[in-house]
Formats: structure tokens, sequence, C-alpha cells
């Protein structure tokens, strides 16, 4: 089993839940920049992708619907009763605050690892599109020069004689 506190390199969409032991105040300090990293015993982390909140602030839907639609995460991992009995705040760290590197957490007394969860990602697979159109070199050949010119000349042709129709208009009304 890998070890769960272990952040390999270049990690992506991997949360990790933490219950605080700890009065609501000292949880109410992590919020401030650089406190989830020292707590956390890294140098930094993007505090945008830690969050700190008590578990009453989600009210009915639970640590659960917040995980399982709120944050992306696959319910068949996801433990109903443990996060249903989970009170007090909770710290949520996401992959993308530790910039990619590699690292190792070492959390200060009073920060349990309640689990890592993964978000469900985009599924970028498909079947190859079949049709004719979807074919390299499918498309319409582009116009010769000459149809470009003479496609050049009929709008700029137009777009003069539009011009002189509202000059000839503004100068009526004008006089």
């Amino acid at each position: 089993m890998r070890n769960p506190l272990h952040i390999r390199k270049g990690e992506q969409r991997v949360l990790r839940l933490f219950s605080l032991d700890m009065r609501p105040e000292e949880a109410r300090f992590l919020q401030e920049p650089g406190a989830a990293a020292q707590v956390l015993g890294l140098a930094a982390v993007d505090d945008e992708q830690v969050e700190v909140f008590p578990v009453s602030d989600l009210e009915e839907v639970g640590l659960y619907g917040y995980l399982s639609d709120g944050c992306g995460v696959d319910p068949a991992q996801l433990d109903k009763l443990a996060l249903d009995a989970a009170q007090g705040w909770v710290l949520l760290v996401r992959s993308k605050a530790f910039e990619g590197k590699e690292g190792a957490l070492s959390p200060d007394e009073g920060i349990s690892l309640i689990g890592i969860y993964t978000e469900d990602g985009t599924d970028w697979s498909a079947a190859p599109i079949q049709t004719e159109s979807a074919a390299p070199y499918s498309a319409a050949p582009p116009a010769s020069d000459a149809e470009a010119r003479r496609t050049r000349q009929i709008v700029l042709t137009f777009v003069v004689g539009l011009t002189l129709v509202i000059t000839l208009v503004l100068l009526k009304v004008l006089l």
C-alpha cells in the first residue's frame, strides 16, 4: 500500500480530507495564507486549493454530498457512515495545492487523515469519426487567385456603391 501522505510529482485530481481536532479559533486560523502549509509540514501550498471549514456549514448536504456532488468524487469511494459521523472542522487539500511537486505531508498533532479521494476526470477517449468529411484533405480546395480577386472586386464595388448612396442621402438631408 502506498503512503497516503506521500505526494507524487505531477499528482492530479486527488483530494485529501483531514479532521481537525482543535479549537474553532485555531481551525479558523488555518484559513490564513501559509498556515495550512505550516501545519501540514510543507514549505508552501497554493492556498486557493485548500479549504478549511466546519462540517456544520454543509448543513443537510454533509461531507458525503459535498465530496460526491460538489467535488466530483465517485460515491463508490466514499464511506457515507464515516463521513456523516465527522464533526467539527475539516481540512480539504487538492493536488493542485502542491503545484506538481513531490513531497510528503507530516501533519501536526490534532490533524488526522479521514480519507484520500480522486475526482472524476473528463473522459477524453472516443471512437474515431468515420464520416467522409472527417477524412484528411476532404475539404473543398481553396479558391484560385483569379476567383479570390474577382470576389474582392465585387465586395469593393458594393462597399463603394453603398458609401456613395449614404453620402448622397446625407447631402440631400443637410441641404
